[in-house]
């Protein structure tokens, strides 16, 4: 998988999330191609690794081993599940081994440089905020960052998180509650003379 710089590669996730909800199919069609699959969810992967604080050098490796994973095992995807929450299981396990790997390994930066132009101002504002954000949800235990994530971030209903995170309905709307609150008290802080 080849980047072109962080920039580009996010516009063109944000281009295929818009695909995603197109392949969420009900439970008893075909399993979706690889292709399919790929371009309608790559970014959601790579939203969901950065979610479970992989850094941004080891994004685009983990990327491709989430879809390595999908590659081998499509064919016995049945449809009990959303698409999506067959790709997070997926991508939860492949964060946590390179968590693991990279455990020694030394934090790479946040943000990557913006490419420059007419621009370069409002690209730099928007790396520091994207990187003051990221910094907030760094401080939250992962239990509540991955229900805030999905739910502020995804858009995703928080019935729909607790079924992928196999949680009590109760509980994700809890921890959302929770993470809402610390977020808050964190930018609060960040604005704070």
């Amino acid at each position: 998988m080849s980047r072109d710089g962080s920039g580009a590669m996010v516009a063109r996730m944000g281009e295929m999330s818009a695909a995603a909800h197109a392949l969420e199919r009900p439970v008893d069609t075909a399993a979706p191609s690889f292709d399919e699959v790929y371009v309608a969810h790559v970014a959601f992967v790579w939203r969901v690794l950065r979610t479970f604080g992989l850094s941004e050098a080891q994004l685009e490796d983990a990327v491709q081993d989430v879809f390595l994973v999908v590659h081998r095992r499509l064919p016995e995807w049945e449809g009990r599940a959303a698409m999506t929450t067959w790709l997070f299981a997926i991508a939860r396990r492949v964060a946590a081994a390179h968590r693991r790997r990279a455990s020694g390994a030394r934090t790479e930066a946040l943000v990557d440089e913006p490419a420059g132009g007419d621009d370069t101002f409002a690209a730099m504002s928007r790396a520091q905020a994207a990187a003051t954000v990221f910094g907030i949800l760094q401080q939250l235990d992962e239990d509540k960052r991955i229900v805030f994530a999905l739910v502020e971030l995804e858009q995703l209903s928080v019935p729909e998180v607790a079924r992928m995170l196999d949680l009590n309905l109760n509980t994700a709307y809890s921890r959302l509650r929770l993470a809402r609150h610390a977020f808050e008290l964190a930018v609060r802080a960040q604005v704070k003379p």
